[in-house]
């Protein structure tokens, strides 16, 4: 099993390129099923989830390949879908394996998903999926670890979720495309990944307005085809978020080349209060950091708040910022995994329920951590990355899932950083 071994104290100077979000092309990829002609992707990234998504969409005997000439480029044939399933064997690897049950049912009028399983950092329910499939006329029974749908056609509904779900609503849009009717969905994520698989979807001939917003209608169509052009995904805004709070924490002067400021500006506003520069540049973001940043409190929310996927990153920041601050993770209940590996590194946080209060130390010192998601494992690296002596991040293969090459961009930024068996 792969390790990272990192040799903090190294201020990060240089460019480095933002991948394509993996949060937008998953729900992409799945889209393509919706469409009996080829779709393209581009910018896609090189990752686990990515990888494993690929390999689900060809056990249901659809045609799934990188270009050889331009490998940021996806092409899914879904002409023939041989078996409209999901196994568990896949699916457990991956929860947003979910995200091709609108599809297939819409499609196909038949889907086997298996339910996703428990996951690490706390419960994400798929029943408002289900609640809102059988809304549009679905019969759908639970048996034996799987969600059983079928439907004729798909009926125009409208549906108001419970909660705020990002899947949920990917699902039920990519559903409504071509159900028979109108959908509207009220309490919908307004996440920049939702916006972007909207704008794919359109790009095939879906009609949906109001996407970004807590209210999309989607006006079904008979069928959807493929883009004029390849889709580009968007950047990834958690990686470049990442990147952000690497360098606030080591100090430096980083361009961050193909970063959109615009998809996370509550995360670039808290990072200035701790003392940052950050400033749209030409073709991406530019931050700079000199001496120890300022303790700065956060509350998770959904989008456009502080994202959960940039709660533990910016808790390393806070672990050695000057003063104290709190952090409440209100959309997980099990997202504090890092901070028992964060005290191994020398810093000074104390849980209550979903509240942490970080006290800033002067320094942390190297030690062996293990990253327990994929998000932990990213705070992991900052903290060590700033960390006296050398750290060991065993289980890094949750930081593969969602970071394309983080330790060669880390090294090309003059980070004393590399990959162990």
């Amino acid at each position: 099993m792969d390790k990272l071994l990192i040799r903090g104290g190294r201020r990060l100077q240089g460019e480095v390129s933002i991948s394509g979000a993996k949060n937008a092309a998953l729900p992409g990829l799945c889209a393509a099923l919706l469409s009996p002609a080829p779709v393209t992707l581009a910018n896609v990234p090189r990752l686990q989830d990515v990888a494993t998504t690929l390999k689900l969409l060809r056990h249901m005997g659809v045609n799934a390949e990188r270009s050889a000439a331009q490998p940021d480029q996806v092409q899914i044939d879904a002409s023939r879908i041989a078996s409209p399933e999901a196994p568990y064997e896949l699916v457990k690897t991956m929860r947003a394996s979910i995200l091709v049950l609108g599809p297939l049912l819409a499609r196909c009028g038949e889907a086997r998903v298996s339910l996703p399983g428990g996951c690490a950092i706390g419960s994400r329910p798929v029943d408002q999926h289900i609640q809102g499939l059988r809304a549009m006329g679905a019969d759908i029974r639970v048996e034996h670890g799987y969600i059983l749908a079928r439907a004729q056609r798909l009926r125009g509904a409208s549906i108001t979720t419970d909660m705020v779900t990002v899947t949920g609503t990917e699902n039920l849009m990519m559903a409504a495309t071509l159900a028979e009717g109108e959908t509207v969905l009220e309490n919908a994520a307004q996440e920049p990944e939702v916006a972007d698989l909207a704008r794919l979807l359109i790009a095939m001939g879906a009609r949906i307005e109001g996407h970004g917003s807590s209210r999309v209608r989607i006006r079904g169509v008979a069928a959807l085809h493929a883009p004029a052009a390849p889709h580009r995904v968007i950047p990834d805004r958690i990686e470049t978020g990442t990147f952000l709070c690497a360098v606030t924490a080591c100090g430096g002067d980083v361009l961050l080349r193909d970063a959109d400021p615009s998809l996370l500006e509550a995360v670039i506003e808290r990072l200035r209060e701790a003392g940052a520069t950050i400033d749209a540049a030409p073709g991406g973001i530019r931050v700079r950091a000199t001496g120890r940043p300022r303790a700065v409190s956060i509350r998770t929310s959904e989008y456009p708040a502080f994202p959960t996927d940039m709660q533990a990153q910016f808790m390393a920041v806070d672990a050695i910022a000057d003063g104290a601050a709190t952090i409440v993770e209100t959309i997980f209940e099990n997202r504090f995994m890092h901070v028992n590996e964060l005290l191994r590194l020398g810093a000074n946080i104390e849980v209550d329920g979903r509240t942490a209060l970080v006290r800033g130390v002067p320094r942390l010192s190297g030690a062996a951590v293990m990253a327990t998601d994929l998000r932990a494992s990213a705070s992991l690296v900052i903290a060590a990355l700033v960390a006296e002596g050398e750290t060991r991040v065993d289980r890094i293969y949750h930081l593969d899932r969602g970071y394309e090459r983080m330790e060669d961009k880390l090294r090309a930024l003059g980070a004393d950083i590399e990959r162990v068996k």
